[in-house]
């Protein structure tokens, strides 16, 4: 997400007012509830090489947006997305949220990526970020658009072509792990990143140059999909997309490959595994302050169905903290239209969303020598749906349970 507010460039802000200003610019992102604040420049990221080769290898699975032209392109220049950028503030906004209790142990249950669970993000972050872009605007500009000396800035949170991390990591913020996370050394790496270009210019960081993963190999072990490939030549921390069981839950759209289905086990959005095992967030990671990341109770929703006669329709929406996947696989669209709304979840989409929660059921019958009726039940209503996705992989899962495998 993004918003310009502004129109051409400020007058410059020069030696000591660039710093009091940047100063300021950091005291009121904190001010604003984020959690971390840097300043870097708009220059070409060093990294660049690094990216194209990762496109051209055809690590980005089928993420085709990663590999327009155009999108390369403005990864590469900011001065492309805003003209006349002349610094860039980034900020970090935490969202680590404890896991309830058995989960993710008790295989009946889905596990849902902490940064799901509230929420979405964007709106959050987004909000925050458009306050401190006009926050800016009134500080230099003596007033909002329009006025004599107008300030330009955009606001992106993980929508626009930017290379996020690479920009914190010059602002400050921290180090590429191995997972292909920032880590920060007293935060961890659960927190979302935002960034606000501008054309007023503001005294920068120092880049985060230390890299504190050493010779730990916690997280590349632990991937069980074998995502993680290491470090390049140069030292960047590379992911394979097409086996990331993030990407596989979320992005990939058509089949998940059943080589893949068991080491999935009851992840049904997303997936913490390379940062749960970090020893940095093992001993930084703190929950969230924002209220809006924390996971939704149960909920009771009413809505009005097509046909007026039947009168309105009701139910209990699960939760997002470690739901019954029986209860996910019984829920209608209106249901998961409810369940979603407002949340970062509908990225995957109904059918996605359903394919996730059917394997996830296949992966817990299979382990069980007394199969759960309800279970088998929602997995053989599944059989008819319409998307073939959905249907073909409900008869995977079957096919899994003892006693009906072929």
């Amino acid at each position: 997400m993004s918003e310009r507010i502004g129109g051409p460039a400020s007058a410059p802000t020069e030696g000591a007012g660039a710093g009091a200003l940047a100063d300021k610019v950091r005291a009121r992102a904190l001010g604003l509830g984020f959690d971390l604040v840097g300043i870097t420049t708009p220059d070409a990221s060093e990294h660049l090489d690094h990216y194209h080769a990762w496109v051209e290898g055809g690590l980005h699975g089928t993420m085709a947006y990663l590999a327009r032209p155009d999108a390369v392109a403005r990864r590469g220049a900011l001065e492309r997305t805003l003209p006349g950028v002349r610094s860039v503030v980034v900020v970090g906004h935490q969202y680590f949220q404890e896991d309830p209790a058995g989960i993710p142990d008790d295989p009946s249950r889905a596990v849902i990526a902490r940064y799901a669970r509230g929420r979405d993000y964007h709106k959050v972050v987004k909000k925050k970020l458009t306050a401190l872009g006009r926050w800016l605007e009134e500080e230099v500009g003596g007033g909002p658009a329009g006025s004599e000396c107008p300030v330009g800035w955009r606001a992106y949170v993980d929508t626009g072509p930017i290379l996020e991390r690479d920009l914190a990591q010059r602002a400050g913020l921290g180090w590429f792990g191995k997972n292909t996370m920032l880590i920060h050394p007293r935060k961890g790496s659960y927190f979302f990143l935002g960034v606000l270009l501008t054309d007023v210019v503001l005294e920068i960081d120092p880049p985060f140059a230390a890299d504190h993963c050493g010779s730990c190999r916690a997280c590349l072990d632990a991937c069980p999909t074998g995502a993680l490939l290491g470090r390049d030549e140069d030292g960047a921390p590379v992911l394979d997309a097409n086996r990331c069981i993030s990407y596989l839950t979320i992005e990939h759209r058509g089949d998940i490959p059943e080589a893949m289905r068991p080491a999935l086990s009851n992840r049904v959005y997303g997936c913490d595994i390379c940062q749960e095992v970090c020893p940095w967030n093992l001993r930084f990671a703190s929950v969230a302050s924002e209220s809006d990341y924390a996971a939704r109770p149960a909920w009771e929703a009413v809505w009005d169905r097509e046909e007026d006669d039947e009168g309105p329709a009701e139910a209990v929406i699960p939760t997002t903290d470690g739901p019954a996947l029986v209860d996910l696989m019984k829920m209608s669209e209106d249901e998961w239209d409810a369940y979603t709304r407002g949340s970062a979840m509908r990225r995957a989409g109904y059918a996605g969303f359903q394919r996730n929660v059917a394997v996830a059921l296949g992966n817990w019958l299979a382990g069980s020598d007394t199969p759960d009726g309800e279970a088998l039940g929602a997995l053989l209503g599944a059989l008819e749906e319409e998307d073939r996705v959905v249907a073909e992989t409900a008869a995977w899962a079957l096919g899994r349970v003892k006693g009906m495998r072929r």
